[in-house]
């Protein structure tokens, strides 16, 4: 069995990817695994599924990532994919006020199906965009504050802050050793900061 270390099974961890369309969610998990970024990437159909080993120390853990679309034509399947999460990341694009006050809704949904038991990190994305950008760090970081949820800005077209990002989620998904994704009851929000790890690859219903 390939996810077989010393005996003991890789723990396995959910993370699904919500936010309007074109905030650029394939864009920073294109980023985090393949460190590649395409300008004309087409918009997500449906649901893709990547997988990444990592290592938090000297333990392995997989991180399952669930691509989700943005239109609203597919919004019905989306609690189908939070409903077992351990994590979801919810990107908006700062150069696009309606995708941030659409931050709200996305956190609902995450809450209603998964109540407090859940690591939420809101991400805002496209900071390479400085003389674009409308929405203010400090708009951002009130909003997580007032939804207790971590916050990250990045760029998934230089790769600012995308291993930081995933970094962080990690750290908070190791704390709670017990309990792979399939039985995640919780975990407790953490702080960005652990050292990223080799690349692997699981591909499934490319878009």
């Amino acid at each position: 069995m390939g996810d077989m270390i010393l005996g003991n099974a890789v723990p396995k961890f959910k993370l699904v990817f919500l936010g309007d369309v074109y905030v650029g969610k394939t864009s920073i998990i294109n980023q985090f695994m393949y460190e590649t970024f395409d300008n004309n990437y087409q918009t997500t159909i449906g649901i893709d599924f990547l997988s990444k080993t990592i290592n938090i120390g000297d333990r392995p853990m997989r991180l399952q990532l669930w691509d989700t679309a943005g239109q609203e034509r597919f919004r019905s399947l989306i609690p189908n994919y939070i409903r077992d999460s351990s994590a979801a990341v919810i990107i908006f694009d700062v150069t696009n006020k309606q995708t941030f006050d659409s931050i709200d809704k996305w956190i609902e949904d995450v809450r209603n199906e998964r109540g407090n038991n859940v690591v939420i990190v809101i991400v805002g994305n496209k900071v390479d965009k400085t003389d674009e950008r409308v929405v203010t760090k400090e708009e951002a970081e009130d909003k997580a504050k007032n939804f207790s949820t971590l916050y990250q800005e990045t760029s998934a077209k230089t790769g600012q802050n995308v291993k930081e990002l995933f970094n962080g989620i990690s750290k908070a998904l190791s704390e709670d050793k017990s309990q792979p994704v399939e039985e995640k009851k919780g975990i407790g929000l953490m702080h960005p900061g652990l050292a990223q790890e080799p690349k692997t690859k699981q591909t499934k219903n490319c878009c």
